[in-house]
């Protein structure tokens, strides 16, 4: 007995000690940032707050918008009441769509309809407070105060788990299934339409249903298949005005489907639904494989555990705010891109067609405008295995569209947002050897993609005037000058592989954003077709994503525009001391039109960090030998326009690209150029942050004194060696290693003050 005494007790030391060496990183995670502005003239990040698996295809979340169109997600902290739980929704994206299947319990008289969220109009809606609501990686939760209800969601990823914990026990309740919760209808900005939908009860403890939707996706299909831990008492569909009971309801725009719980109320209804992009079948063998039984606890578990495990590639030792944020920022980059194929590997194709993913991963939700910046490169690094499952999913798009994905959901192409970013995704993988990806057909991909025309990229307009003129292509500038990055990439690529002829007719053009800049006044600026100027002109003025020469900016933030030669771009500004003249203008210019667009947030003069085309602008100081100020601003941008509530981004989190910007910048460097394996020193704010790379190795950054107002960077120790270049390599990186930085408050200039290089570094 002594003897299995001691082994017991060495069994626990041994767990205790295991379990204390295994940081909890999901405790840092706090899925409500970002979900409401503090105030009507600010943005927040639309993100939601509910429950989902990395990458996964569910995202089960709460409603408090009968018709979600801002926020996108569906989810507004400052509203008062919960209408369901629908489970599919875009994570901090500009544009709408999903609200899959919405879910509700209530208590009472059967109501059809949400109601409004004064409460004059009465429906099933329910209001609900902050302080019985919370939420953590694979787990949401919150009482509806108008039935007491206790509702609790998690997820696996292709299934949504629902708990109800009734407090009034000798009480009816109901569960409605609202398959035509979905955006405004008939709106010029949110056209949606329900195509078709069906619901068929299968048994008294299990529904199976569908429904097609045109919206922002133009055409999506989704199914699912509900079952229930108890039996439902009776049933009722409602499809448009009319009530049935007990028939099949097929091929309808509005229904819906009520279930009644009469009694064993004092038990809690648990309810477990797989979702499917391609059948009632593919969703009920997803259920199959992913839950079991209703054990609702072991689902919630594993969803922790597996978002710790997810969110363990990075280390970071930091104030408990730069955590919040910092660990959250990375749990929302990790939502997306979406696996929409099912646990057999099934998927619908962007032909319509059923294919199959051998490894059972097809990705869709590329927000690639936003995210090919930071996002992608920074998967590179600390998600490396799944860069070629991404890379992949573009290439099927590619193989029935003739070009790469634009913006890409559920499989099919939005076309919303300009460029075609995928390009420089798939090269800045090419030129890291990420493995996995057929490299002949991706350059194949990349360079169709470049001259086969398709919506905002009519390249034979391109090539006939050298640019993208105004009165035959709207957003012109922007689309120039950004296509003129892809075709450099295209350039890079194609030398490497030897193909010379496309080299060189790539990277000409990649210099077309020339013929767009107007030295006299040192700005890009709008041409028609006859090669003249479009007046008047105002560096002030805003486009939004049509009827303008700029995309969701203006041209003192499109001036910028050059990452892919920023050394040719300084000399044709008049060179460092001008351009950093010029760079100091935009930083402090305070002037703001009264047609800013909505997407224009998060201000430091001209600098716009709510949006994605002044990312890399407070870089370009490195680039003219004056980085303390590519620091002081990185450090502005990190303390006072990131925090850990509500109100955490000072605009859309874009599917991660806001969250990418932190993450690279608190650790000090970022990709200026995300295609050439090149990232420029900022102004580090963690105090240490470890790497754990796909290599098996470690990659180190320690900085010394940081806090408070010691923002700029005193001198750079690489591996016990003295360091005094301004950047830092991929391969630096991936070889493993210590960097040091040693921080200060006042700017060390005599340090790093000598030109990036453009090249790759390999």
């Amino acid at each position: 007995m002594k003897r299995v005494g001691i082994i017991i007790f060495l069994s626990l030391l041994i767990c205790k000690v295991g379990f204390s060496q295994t940081p909890d990183y999901t405790k840092y995670v706090n899925p409500f940032i970002g979900t409401g502005a503090l105030d009507s003239l600010s943005l927040s990040g639309s993100n939601f707050p509910g429950a989902c698996m990395p990458f996964g295809l569910v995202q089960l979340s709460p409603d408090t918008r009968e018709y979600p169109d801002d926020p996108c997600s569906g989810y507004d902290y400052n509203d008062s009441t919960i209408l369901g739980f629908s489970h599919t929704h875009l994570n901090g994206t500009g544009c709408p769509d999903l609200y899959d299947f919405l879910f509700m319990p209530f208590g009472g008289d059967i109501k059809w309809k949400a109601g409004s969220d004064d409460g004059k109009t009465k429906g099933f809606r329910s209001k609900y407070s902050h302080k019985t609501e919370s939420a953590t990686p694979g787990y949401y939760s919150v009482i509806l105060d108008d039935y007491k209800i206790k509702a609790e969601l998690t997820a696996t990823e292709h299934c949504g788990m629902h708990r109800y914990t009734f407090a009034n026990k000798d009480k009816k309740h109901h569960l409605i299934v609202d398959l035509d919760h979905s955006l405004v209808r008939n709106s010029p900005y949110r056209f949606c339409k329900i195509l078709s939908s069906e619901v068929r009860v299968v048994n008294n403890k299990t529904i199976e249903g569908y429904r097609i939707i045109s919206g922002w996706a133009k055409l999506r299909k989704v199914y699912f298949r509900a079952e229930f831990s108890r039996p439902f008492d009776s049933h009722v569909f409602k499809a448009g005005q009319y009530e049935f009971a007990d028939v099949v309801i097929a091929n309808h725009t509005e229904l819906k489907i009520i279930m009644n719980f009469d009694k064993d109320n004092d038990k809690p209804l648990i309810v477990k639904v797989g979702i499917s992009s391609v059948s009632t079948e593919g969703a009920r063998e997803n259920l199959n494989a992913e839950i079991e039984d209703f054990d609702f606890d072991a689902i919630s578990n594993l969803a922790n555990k597996t978002w710790n495990k997810e969110l363990s590639c990075v280390d970071i030792k930091g104030t408990e705010v730069q955590k919040r944020i910092f660990y959250t920022g990375m749990y929302h980059m990790f939502i997306q891109p979406n696996n929409i194929a099912d646990v057999n590997g099934n998927y619908l194709g962007t032909d319509n067609s059923i294919q199959n993913a051998p490894d059972k991963k097809h990705y869709s939700t590329f927000s690639l405008w936003d995210t090919y910046r930071a996002a992608h490169p920074l998967y590179t690094l600390i998600k490396e295995d799944r860069v070629a499952g991404f890379i992949n999913s573009m290439l099927r798009q590619y193989k029935s569209y003739g070009y790469l994905p634009i913006w890409q959901l559920w499989g099919t192409d939005t076309y919303c947002m300009i460029g075609n970013h995928a390009i420089p995704v798939i090269v800045d993988a090419f030129f890291k050897d990420i493995q996995g990806i057929d490299y002949k057909l991706a350059y194949e991909a990349v360079k169709m993609s470049s001259i086969t025309s398709h919506k905002n990229a009519p390249f034979n307009v391109l090539d006939k005037y050298g640019y993208f003129p105004e009165d035959i292509q709207t957003q012109s500038v922007s689309i120039t000058i950004e296509i003129a990055y892809n075709d450099w990439c295209v350039a890079q690529m194609a030398k490497k592989m030897s193909n010379m002829d496309d080299y060189y007719y790539f990277l000409k053009r990649s210099e077309s954003y020339k013929n767009l800049f107007d030295k006299s006044i040192g700005f890009f600026r709008a041409k028609n077709s006859n090669n003249q100027w479009i007046n008047p002109f105002n560096p002030l003025a805003y486009g939004g994503n049509g009827g303008f020469p700029f995309t969701e900016g203006n041209a003192w933030q499109y001036l910028w525009y050059v990452p892919q030669d920023v050394n040719s771009f300084v000399d044709l500004m008049g060179g460092k001391d001008k351009f950093a003249q010029k760079l100091d203008t935009f930083f402090t210019l305070q002037a703001k039109p009264e047609d800013i667009n909505g997407n224009a947030s998060g201000f430091i003069g001209q600098y716009a960090h709510g949006n994605e085309p002044s990312h890399h602008i407070a870089y370009l100081y490195d680039f003219v030998g004056q980085p303390w100020k590519t620091q002081y601003y990185c450090a502005k941008v990190m303390n006072e326009l990131y925090n850990d509530n509500q109100s955490g981004y000072s605009g859309n989190e874009d599917c991660g690209q806001m969250s990418a910007w932190y993450l690279f910048s608190s650790m000090g460097f970022y990709p200026v150029n995300p295609a050439n394996s090149v990232y420029c020193f900022g102004s580090p704010q963690l105090e240490k942050a470890t790497i754990n790379l796909a290599n098996g190795k470690q990659f180190k950054v320690i900085t010394n004194n940081a806090g408070g107002d010691n923002i700029y960077i005193q001198k750079i120790i690489l591996n016990g060696k003295a360091y005094t270049k301004n950047y830092i390599t991929h391969n630096d990186i991936v070889s493993g290693g210590v960097i040091e930085f040693f921080m200060g408050k006042k700017p060390n200039k005599n340090m790093a003050s000598y030109e990036i290089p453009i090249s790759f570094a390999k």
